[in-house]
């Protein structure tokens, strides 16, 4: 995973925060109103219009965001400071000095970017907005013209002086947080690379005992890449789970080079033996802490089940796991293709009709499918990386 796949990941992660925000926000709308119903100060006409108002912000911005995926976009965080500070604003020219503590908000949520420019721009449009506010009260309000320079004076100074205090610390305490960030990504990135260098060295070891090589490891992880995108897993899961099936034949490590060597059929016995690498990678990978250990760990034991239940261990149907199902077929194709031996390499349409035949046997209908919509792209890789 790369730095701006990761930064577009957080990027992400910090807009469902915030719309989780506004829902809160939501929840304290109506907890105000009724405060506000019961102290009785306020009109209650105007007072429900702008909560009203208030509300359906808070409803649009909470609803479109999800329902159109939004959460990618550089465009989301603004609307989303916006939205706040509108509603920051028509409480307190409503309100009063009862919504003051408000319009904290929404640079609260400007300083969850890790953008120090964002947090100024915030800034500029609340104290604009509190400009507008004040206007909007001289103008249709009951103060006379000898009142502009005391409203002006008792509640848009205090109220931009705020907004100029908190902006300032927010301003400082995002750079620093900025910095902390970038460190973070640089080491995630650096240990993200180095497990998997040492990944692919491990599995290139275990396959060059078995005399296969290290681009049989790299078709097999592409193939992965393209049936992983083609169910639907979001990059990241897609990438560690390409990651893994790196290592789905580690086991080989432990079964004895005389019978990986044997250019010939294997004896009963022999055959029993081989079979136990399945075992050996999953004890291998199952100790290990982090998810593409555990990815890696599924894929070595089941690897070689069918979905008619004949494979090594006697696994049927979705007692196997998806992803195993998935690999199955990675699996296969790419030992049909390669020139080992015992056998010719056989054509990338050879293996395709072989592994149509073996659907509901061998092979789960659903991953069947996927290849066959995604054959091209099978072929695209086999003809990119061949053997050495």
């Amino acid at each position: 995973m790369d730095k701006n796949t990761l930064k577009r990941k957080n990027f992400e992660d910090i807009n469902r925060i915030s719309v989780k925000c506004m829902r809160i926000i939501g929840y304290f709308l109506g907890a105000f109103y009724g405060l506000m119903v019961f102290i009785g100060d306020i009109r209650l006409k105007p007072l429900s219009v702008a909560f009203i108002l208030c509300f359906l912000l808070v409803l649009i911005t909470c609803f479109l965001i999800p329902l159109f995926r939004l959460y990618g976009s550089r465009m989301t965080r603004y609307v989303l400071v916006i939205v706040a500070t509108l509603i920051s604003v028509f409480l307190i020219t409503v309100v009063g000095r009862y919504a003051y503590p408000i319009i904290l908000f929404p640079i609260i949520l400007a300083s969850l970017y890790y953008d120090r420019t964002f947090v100024l721009f915030t800034a500029l449009i609340l104290s604009g907005t509190i400009f507008a506010s004040v206007y909007y009260q001289v103008r249709f309000g009951s103060y006379s013209e000898s009142d502009v320079y005391d409203l002006f004076l008792k509640e848009a100074l205090p109220l931009i002086s705020i907004v100029i205090c908190v902006s300032f610390i927010a301003f400082f305490i995002v750079s620093r947080n900025a910095m902390m960030m970038e460190k973070y990504i640089d080491t995630a990135i650096t240990m993200n690379e180095n497990e998997k260098y040492l990944i692919y060295a491990f599995s290139e070891i275990s396959e060059s005992k078995s005399k296969e090589t290290g681009e049989h490891i790299q078709r097999v992880a592409e193939y992965m890449r393209v049936m992983g995108h083609a169910s639907g897993f979001d990059d990241e899961y897609n990438e560690k789970l390409a990651t893994a099936s790196m290592m789905h034949d580690i086991g080989k490590l432990m079964i004895p080079e005389e019978i990986l060597d044997k250019p010939g059929k294997l004896t009963d016995e022999e055959y029993e033996t081989l079979k136990n690498h399945v075992l050996y990678g999953e004890a291998l990978l199952s100790g290990c802490p982090g998810e593409i250990m555990r990815l890696a760990s599924t894929l070595a034991k089941e690897h070689h089940e069918r979905w008619d239940g004949k494979g090594y261990l006697g696994m049927k149907g979705e007692e196997i796991s998806y992803i195993a199902r998935l690999m199955t077929v990675c699996d296969v194709f790419d030992a049909l293709t390669m020139k080992r031996s015992y056998k010719r390499a056989w054509s990338a349409e050879e293996a395709y009709d072989e592994i149509i035949k073996g659907t509901g046997k061998q092979f789960d209908p659903q991953a069947v499918r996927l290849f066959i919509q995604n054959f091209d792209k099978f072929r695209e890789i086999h003809d990119r990386i061949p053997d050495a």
